[in-house]
């Protein structure tokens, strides 16, 4: 255990606060099931954190309350010991750009598969899956960004990819209001050129609807760029696909964007 806490010490020293087991393995010489009781104790004593299998936080007194450190402390080694390409979006990176409105413990991350989610003390982590040759299309330094914390760098999707991917998985960023208000903040500083270029790679109705949204928070320069998606639409689709269907007798009562081909079965509030 003394070698353990040694060791942790060290990292700490050299302002690293995390490890992986073959790491310590190498750096303590112990047989593998010692090396486990002594992590298994320091677990114990609020000392270390398990994200994932092999990898391991070292916790400070100040994050022991929360019980780990801010994800964006720890996130790209993390991913890195995984060997998979990731970026923070949706309501975290929609915070980073300056949409004040968004506060969350939810720490979303958009990687090209399938990942469970995970709670870490009172962090909660959701992955969020995007095809994996869309994703090496837009995972790109001119589409990501870089959060800088204490302990280093985060990936963190660009304002252009925080929009689409916050419109395309809505209902996991607090649903179409909530997306509207994102639009509404960070918006007028995307770069048209930039947003329409991260658009050929997303689905034509997320486009759209980005689309219909910017216009409404008034962001005409950012809107514009994505009407020439609308071209490639060969259906009305509605705003909002999570609410309920209409019969077809009802249909009439909504209001229809025909710029963006989209039944408005939805409204969009947006405090001012």
């Amino acid at each position: 255990m003394a070698a353990l806490d040694s060791y942790l010490d060290d990292l700490l020293a050299r302002g690293r606060a995390y490890f992986s087991r073959d790491e310590a393995l190498a750096a303590l010489g112990l047989k593998s099931p010692a090396l486990a009781a002594a992590i298994t104790r320091s677990i114990k004593k609020r000392r270390l954190a398990n994200p994932r299998h092999g990898f391991y936080l070292i916790l400070r007194p100040e994050d022991r309350i929360a019980g780990a450190p801010d994800p964006v402390k720890w996130i790209d080694p993390l991913m890195q010991h995984q060997g998979i390409d990731y970026r923070i979006s949706l309501l975290r990176a929609a915070a980073f750009h300056g949409s004040s409105h968004q506060a969350t413990m939810v720490f979303q991350i958009v990687v090209p598969g399938q990942l469970r989610h995970f709670e870490l003390g009172r962090h909660r982590l959701q992955f969020l899956s995007q095809a994996a040759a869309s994703f090496a299309q837009v995972n790109t330094p001119e589409l990501v960004s870089k959060m800088k914390s204490d302990d280093g760098f985060a990936n963190v999707a660009g304002i252009e990819l925080t929009l689409l991917d916050c419109v395309r998985y809505f209902h996991k960023a607090a649903g179409l209001n909530s997306v509207a208000q994102i639009a509404k903040d960070i918006g007028a500083r995307a770069n048209p050129r930039t947003l329409t270029k991260a658009a050929a790679v997303y689905e034509n109705s997320t486009v759209r609807r980005l689309g219909y949204l910017l216009e409404q928070v008034g962001h005409g320069r950012q809107a514009d760029a994505l009407e020439p998606f609308v071209k490639r639409a060969k259906t009305m689709l509605p705003l909002d696909p999570a609410a309920k269907p209409l019969a077809k007798t009802l249909a009439q009562v909504h209001e229809r964007s025909a710029k963006w081909k989209l039944v408005i079965n939805e409204t969009v509030e947006i405090p001012e």
